[in-house]
């Protein structure tokens, strides 16, 4: 039974884990769902709390240790909600542990549709941008970023604030997930398996889902297509120097970042807490032969098995930081070997 937690508070909630996803389809429980209705139904968030700084009701379990918010889609709604709920003086966020997870575009070169990716890095999307028809020939795109001259350089231009576009995250935190994660089944679906056979000439995209390290690009152009994915293959490269990669793509992800890095230095939050896992929904790039409008306008064929990739890879640490919470509230995991 759904109930409704109380508005009056003594004193603000120790919250050990914070569920971040960005959309549902209908309701939150009992119907076709989207990126909520997973954790809100099987890690028991029975109780609603209103939220007036957001874009959707909180909910909790019985306990109120763990919290699940729907930020809604997009930079600007991924920075809001977050900052609302870092400030909201009913929660004690600090030492919540927060796992952002959504479904993504995913690059083939690199991972297959239902894969799970946790990343060490997220890349925002600020940029100077010029039509690719009046870009000089010799340009692979017309994107490049601000103080630079053209796209891809081979070093970053001394661009502040533009520097904000990369948020590296606790890399032992990331391994210790990943190390936990790594040897999961994800499962699969006849008809998305067939789909990934035309993906001739990528062998990580026609392999079944599996769980990888990969970065998240973050923007709020929708883009698609073969082009741009070399491009977010290209800005992911230079904004973390070469020690990332681009796997996930999103609409949402250095918003949230944005919202934690003010939010830890006020002291609010710990950023050291903070892990992001996206799973593939669809590839960020058209088949082998076809169109990139044909590819970006089609439904999503892997949006069930992404679904269930974010809540089978994402619970499996969420479940050992709650079972482990004297060790886990005292320091942050890493990994062992």
């Amino acid at each position: 039974m759904v109930g409704v937690a109380e508005a009056q508070q003594t004193k603000p909630w120790p919250v050990r884990a914070v569920i971040v996803v960005t959309f549902e389809i209908g309701k939150d429980t009992g119907d076709l769902p989207g990126e909520f209705q997973l954790w809100v139904e099987r890690e028991k968030l029975t109780e609603i709390v209103e939220f007036p700084g957001g874009a959707h009701p909180l909910r909790t379990n019985a306990e109120h240790t763990v919290i699940g918010m729907l930020s809604g889609t997009t930079l600007v709604n991924a920075t809001a909600s977050m900052m609302a709920l870092g400030l909201d003086p009913r929660f004690d966020l600090t030492h919540s542990y927060f796992l952002i997870n959504g479904i993504a575009g995913v690059d083939p070169k690199y991972a297959s549709i239902g894969s799970a990716a946790w990343a060490k890095y997220v890349v925002g999307d600020v940029a100077r941008e010029i039509d690719s028809r009046e870009a000089p020939k010799e340009w692979p795109y017309g994107i490049f970023p601000v103080k630079a001259h053209e796209p891809n350089p081979k070093t970053l231009p001394n661009a502040d604030p533009f520097k904000s576009n990369a948020y590296p995250l606790n890399a032992g935190l990331v391994d210790w997930a990943y190390s936990l994660t790594k040897d999961l089944n994800l499962g699969d679906d006849p008809a998305v398996a067939k789909f990934r056979k035309d993906f001739v000439g990528y062998p990580e995209a026609i392999r079944p889902p599996f769980v990888l390290i990969g970065d998240s690009f973050a923007s709020d152009y929708y883009w698609h297509g073969k082009i741009m994915t070399g491009y977010a293959e290209d800005w992911v490269n230079l904004y973390t120097q070469g020690n990332g990669r681009f796997v996930m793509t999103n609409m949402e992800d250095s918003g949230f970042m944005e919202a934690i890095a003010r939010l830890a230095a006020m002291k609010r939050v710990d950023a050291r807490r903070v892990m992001v896992l996206r799973t593939g929904s669809n590839y960020s790039m058209q088949r082998p032969g076809h169109e990139a409008v044909e590819s970006v306008t089609a439904p999503y064929i892997g949006t069930k098995l992404a679904l269930e990739s974010a809540w089978l890879c994402g619970s499996v640490a969420l479940h050992n930081l709650l079972t482990h919470w004297d060790a886990a509230y005292a320091k942050v995991p890493v990994a062992t070997n």
